[in-house]
């Protein structure tokens, strides 16, 4: 398209990981919530770089694991504002891959657009690989003119009026990557909007932003069924203000068919009966019972009264990730591909400092998720300072003590990348009780 110089360019120069970016004023990097689109210039939000990093490790590896296929690769950055997303791809995976891609960003904005093919003009790719085309208008409409193999749709709120056309467009191995900042409704906060948006439940406890990435995938898969489709995990992910799941979406009517089989709830202080019913599904390890566990996994054919407070749901029971995407994410990988090296004449005027900030920032943005890939179909996630008040004992257990000990009676367990102190493990109740209670004795 003809490219119009937009209101309040050229700005100033700023950087996300390796790729330069013209902005109408620096962004705050401290700022950690959602940020308004209102106003001129190009919308930028800080608080969302780590997603974007991880977008880049992740298009990356599906790349390398062939399962995006050996031909060009067709992406679109469905709301895509100011572009950063997309031109980070071709920025910043290596050059082997990135030579592979032809991606479209589209939004309804056409002075972002603009924003978004002048910094690609001025700041092209540093490989010279890949190509960015650009499109004003409904991404409803948009996504279906061209077959994907990568759609990634984050929008102000929910995604779900984009999910359907997204799933239609993809090929038939593709990657679909969908954020949502409506996190009040999907964490259970606001239940009015979760049951008529997602259609469920959800307790507001300190699991309460797993049980909503997992509502999310549950509405993924459905709607991928209803295209013969299924739907498998990739990454998940609550990052400040916002969720995120990433998925493999597929053409397979016989796992469509059965895709309900992933479907169920979560149950807090479940009765020695539904424990029992977790362990025969296969969705807990068989224990004791001597100390009933915090919660516990169901099927979503096993009967529940949905306006139990206890119960979650109907949310997505399997596993929430893929231990091979996951186990790519590195701080290495990161660093290698996404951190910026320091340059003496910085067209952004950057020191030294800022350089190592942004250097950190790449790394957190990864921080525990290979490890975490290794148990990411565990039963149990486990936040410490519920442990403690629910076995009464005294201060919460070191959570990296916890995955040691662990470790060292052969049980897997991990630490998570989640917002708060926790982690994975299938290790059985009975094991993660007498760990906890040789780090921290009942009072």
């Amino acid at each position: 398209m003809d490219w119009e110089e937009p209101k309040g360019w050229p700005g100033v120069i700023h950087r996300e990981g390796r790729t330069l970016v013209r902005v109408s004023e620096r962004p705050d990097s401290q700022k950690t919530g959602p940020v308004s689109r209102r106003g001129d210039g190009v919308f930028l939000n800080p608080a969302m770089s780590g997603s974007r990093t991880r977008s880049v490790l992740l298009l990356d590896h599906a790349i390398e694991s062939g399962i995006l296929g050996e031909g060009p690769i067709y992406a679109l950055d469905g709301l895509a504002a100011g572009g950063i997303r997309a031109r980070r791809w071709l920025n910043e995976i290596s050059e082997d891959n990135a030579k592979r891609l032809d991606v479209t960003i589209s939004d309804l904005d056409r002075g972002a657009i603009d924003w978004a093919m002048g910094n690609h003009r001025d700041f092209p790719p540093l490989h010279g690989k890949g190509q960015l085309s650009s499109a004003v208008g409904d991404l409803r409409k948009l996504v279906l003119s061209h077959g994907r193999h990568w759609v990634d749709i984050d929008p102000f709120g929910s995604p779900l009026p984009f999910l359907d056309t997204a799933v239609q467009s993809l090929a038939r191995s593709g990657v679909i990557e969908v954020s949502a900042t409506d996190t009040a409704a999907l964490t259970g906060s606001s239940r009015g909007a979760m049951l008529r948006r997602y259609g469920a439940r959800v307790r507001t406890d300190g699991l309460a932003h797993d049980s909503a990435l997992r509502v999310m995938l549950a509405n993924l898969a459905s709607t991928a069924a209803k295209h013969d489709r299924c739907m498998e995990p990739l990454l998940s992910i609550w990052d400040s203000h916002h969720l995120r799941v990433s998925a493999r979406v597929r053409k397979s009517r016989s796992r469509a068919n059965i895709f309900e089989d992933d479907i169920g709830w979560r149950v807090h202080s479940p009765t020695h009966e539904e424990v029992l019913a977790s362990v025969e599904a296969g969705l807990h390890p068989s224990c004791s019972l001597d100390s009933l566990p915090m919660t516990c996994l169901l099927p979503v054919s096993h009967p529940v009264e949905r306006k139990d407070p206890r119960i979650s749901g109907p949310l997505w029971i399997g596993s929430i990730g893929d231990q091979s995407a996951m186990c790519s994410m590195t701080e290495e990988k990161a660093t290698r591909l996404c951190a910026p090296e320091f340059a003496d004449e910085d067209l952004a005027g950057w020191s030294e400092k800022d350089f190592e900030m942004e250097r950190r920032r790449v790394v957190r943005s990864v921080r525990n998720i290979e490890h975490e890939g290794a148990v990411i179909g565990s039963a149990h996630h486990i936040l410490v300072d519920d442990l403690s008040s629910w076995l009464g004992i005294g201060s919460p257990p070191s959570p990296t003590l916890m995955v040691n000990k662990l470790n060292e009676m052969g049980c897997n367990a991990s630490l998570t990348h989640y917002g708060k102190p926790s982690f994975r493990t299938g290790a059985s109740w009975d094991d993660i009780v007498e760990v906890a209670l040789s780090l921290q004795p009942p009072m």
